[in-house]
């Protein structure tokens, strides 16, 4: 049996992607992964994370678009650097500060 861990990261946090240059803000997370294996295997080998950690589901955007992406824990660090400009944002989240996003009551899963 696997042990559980407890995610790094919280709803409303804004992070950015380790290794590309997209950064979001956290809507909802997945104790273990909970995607397809075909979307699990269109990622390449060498940079394959591993499933038992938890994935976050962020509001993304990078240079040049917005989108909703599945990213694992190992792949993601904390972007205190301001809000994020995903049009979708105000949906869920009300005021930023210092990294994090206020979850709107209600709108959090």
């Amino acid at each position: 049996m696997t042990e559980t861990r407890m995610a790094k990261f919280q709803v409303g946090q804004v992070v950015k992607h380790r290794f590309f240059p997209f950064r979001g803000v956290i809507f909802d997370v997945d104790p273990v992964f909970a995607n397809t294996e075909e979307w699990w295997l269109a990622i390449p080998a060498e940079m394959r994370p591993r499933k038992d950690q938890p994935y976050y589901h962020l509001l993304a955007e990078n240079a040049s678009s917005t989108y909703v992406a599945y990213v694992s824990e190992q792949n993601l660090l904390p972007d205190p650097t301001g809000p994020v400009g995903h049009p979708d944002v105000a949906d869920v989240f009300g005021p930023y500060e210092n990294g994090f996003y206020e979850v709107r009551r209600g709108a959090a899963n």
